[in-house]
């Protein structure tokens, strides 16, 4: 069921696009050659085998990417291989926040540190009042003793996290 909203339908929107698994990265080139704005944030990891170590770059959200589509052009995405849906409600793809995304895509310019978080439903709101992120709104939490702020995707029911330091956060 595709809403009858004409500005979902001409507008250009970000949704998020559920993808076979460890399929993120070639679909992103893939979409990209056929012209459709993509967003893929990618972290850097350490992995340790027997014989080496190596770094390497992850989905932050494993099995999603984010694409930048007005809904009229959905097949040509959904068309794509590697490409399962759309995410939203009852059948109906639903935007993602450009605001979400923004804090997101900051991030990842920054090389701030990420770190997958589970998503969270209770806990305290706050704001940045300065510093690099400063405007950014999440959660707070603790880790090893360090604080760390949440910033939630709510259509994905999924999270990330980057180290902050209390004296640059206010309680909302």
């Amino acid at each position: 069921m595709i809403p009858a909203c004409p500005a979902l339908w001409d507008e250009k929107h970000w949704y998020a696009l559920s993808t076979k698994s460890r399929h993120e990265k070639c679909l992103d080139t893939e979409l990209q050659k056929k012209g459709v704005e993509t967003f893929l944030p990618l972290r850097k990891i350490t992995r340790h085998w027997s014989d080496r170590v190596k770094s390497i770059e992850q989905p932050i959200f494993s099995g999603y990417l984010f694409v930048k589509i007005p809904l009229k052009d959905r097949l040509e995405v959904l068309n794509t291989y590697g490409s399962v849906r759309l995410v939203g409600f009852n059948s109906a793809p639903v935007p993602i926040a450009e605001k979400e995304l923004a804090t997101l895509r900051r991030f990842v310019e920054e090389a701030i540190t990420i770190d997958p978080y589970p998503y969270l439903n209770a806990g305290d709101r706050v704001y940045v009042r300065s510093g690099s992120l400063k405007g950014v709104e999440g959660f707070i939490v603790r880790k090893n003793k360090h604080t760390r702020l949440v910033i939630s995707l709510d259509l994905l029911f999924q999270s990330v996290s980057v180290e902050i330091d209390e004296a640059l956060i206010e309680k909302i």
